[in-house]
């Protein structure tokens, strides 16, 4: 059964991947020899670049896979018809329910705007409806301030940081652990 997600914001609609819009996701990511949205997303892990073919192939692959979850672990941002950007998740561990979720702005236009809150807004409250979970994390770094102010809009709370590991451009950067639990969501957060 191939899944249809589709979830509606007042600036963003969080939808399934379509294999139509790889070429699109494809350019995005690795149309551009340095992406200006790498230097801020996990900058210290070299983006290794995909020929179009080999992501398609790849990516085809993963969507199989994830018609097979209970929830795809990764779906489109688009606004005004336009796609923007991806979110997602992974497990930390399984067994716990331990998840923890991205977001990716891929076009600076996009920046600032309000697109990045409402589309990890409207993702998180769709975790917390459709998995049995007890909180949703979010990992970045102290270099990434704009993610780090968009995670407290929402009312994730700092929980962890590990100081000084995260090497870029000589400097050192602390890895920030942020999270929100599920009554805390219910209580305050969602929409």
């Amino acid at each position: 059964m191939v899944k249809d997600t589709v979830l509606r914001g007042e600036k963003v609609i969080i939808r399934s991947i379509q294999e139509n819009d790889l070429p699109i996701l494809w350019h995005l990511i690795y149309g551009k020899e340095n992406p200006e949205w790498k230097k801020w997303d996990a900058p210290y892990i070299p983006l290794e670049k995909k020929e179009y073919e080999t992501y398609k192939s790849e990516t085809l692959n993963k969507l199989r896979v994830a018609n097979q979850n209970e929830v795809e672990p990764r779906l489109i941002i688009e606004t005004d018809g336009k796609i923007i950007g991806t979110v997602s998740y992974y497990w930390e561990h399984r067994p716990s329910n331990w998840l923890e979720v991205g977001i990716g702005i891929y076009n600076p236009i996009y920046w600032s705007g309000g697109y990045g809150t409402e589309a990890l807004k409207l993702w998180i409250d769709y975790l917390f409806g459709e998995l049995p979970l007890v909180r949703v994390g979010l990992a970045t770094w102290s270099g990434n301030k704009r993610m780090i102010r968009v995670a407290e809009k929402i009312g994730m709370q700092l929980e962890g940081r590990l100081r000084k590991c995260r090497l870029y451009n000589g400097k050192y950067y602390d890895s920030i652990r942020m999270g929100i639990l599920k009554e805390e969501w219910e209580d305050n957060c969602r929409f």
